[in-house]
């Protein structure tokens, strides 16, 4: 009897360590250069995840800019004029974004595509992501697809004002992705600002929370680390069955990297 109150013991805490809690799955959604990244690299600094090493962090960021459509060649020469639309929705690989977000909830690690946007083309490089409790997930259409938007338990969208944006975005682009002040505005005009008002303002209802400002916003964006830390802290899986025996069930830890740089 001794022997087998000992091997059902044995049995229950392998069961226990085995249980791997799902991972909180957040959306973070604005205008171009509205400061999605800049939000996400604020939380993970207020966590203290930044300073962290690759392997041990339980915070990962993805961009929606990793999955841009591989280009056909008539597609990218009008990519390097300036004059493909890379804000509308087709222009994105919704279809990998379902798949990876859906391995990353099972658990699994994934393979992230790499985006030059210099040469407009996915890199031959990937970035491997491990099984991590917390994603960020920016980019200007994540709520756009229901499918995608559904899968996230918390959607935050940045408001921005447009003239900051603007000024932002010719910044970047000119510095960055070596364009010319004329191709970044006239395509700002032709394509940007016309798909922020169809395809991503509308999706503004859909958020959670709403961060004006971005970044400076520090009380809305403490209140957002704070809900983080109780998720990495083991609230969450005490509400949602991740716990057994009322104790709360770690994340098997695993190596984690954020992607390129987000739109």
């Amino acid at each position: 009897m001794a022997g087998d109150s000992e091997t059902h013991l044995k049995d229950r805490v392998e069961n226990t360590n085995n249980i791997i809690r799902q991972p909180f799955l957040i959306g973070v959604s604005g205008g171009t250069a509205s400061g999605k990244s800049s939000v996400c690299e604020k939380i993970m600094e207020l966590l203290g995840q930044n300073k962290i090493d690759h392997h041990q962090r339980q915070v990962v960021i993805l961009s929606q800019d990793s999955f841009y459509k591989v280009l056909t060649a008539e597609q990218k020469a009008k990519a390097l004029k300036g004059h493909f639309n890379f804000d509308h929705p087709d222009a994105f690989d919704s279809e990998l974004i379902k798949q990876t977000l859906k391995q990353i909830l099972q658990g699994e690690t994934v393979q992230i595509p790499v985006y030059d946007f210099v040469t407009h083309s996915r890199k031959e490089e990937v970035i491997t992501v491990y099984p991590a409790d917390v994603l960020l997930f920016e980019g200007i259409l994540m709520f756009y697809s229901q499918e995608i938007r559904d899968l996230f338990q918390m959607k935050l969208f940045v408001d921005t004002d447009p003239d900051t944006r603007l000024s932002r975005r010719v910044l970047r682009d000119i510095t960055e992705r070596g364009r010319e002040l004329e191709q970044v505005l006239a395509q700002y005009i032709t394509f940007v600002k016309p798909a922020f008002e169809e395809f991503c303002l509308p999706t503004k209802k859909y958020a959670d929370v709403i961060i004006p400002r971005g970044a400076d916003n520090l009380v809305a964006i403490n209140l957002i680390v704070q809900h983080i830390q109780d998720i990495l802290n083991g609230g969450q899986s005490k509400r949602h069955n991740g716990c057994t025996n009322g104790h709360s069930t770690p994340r098997q830890r695993r190596t984690s990297e954020s992607s390129s740089r987000p739109h």
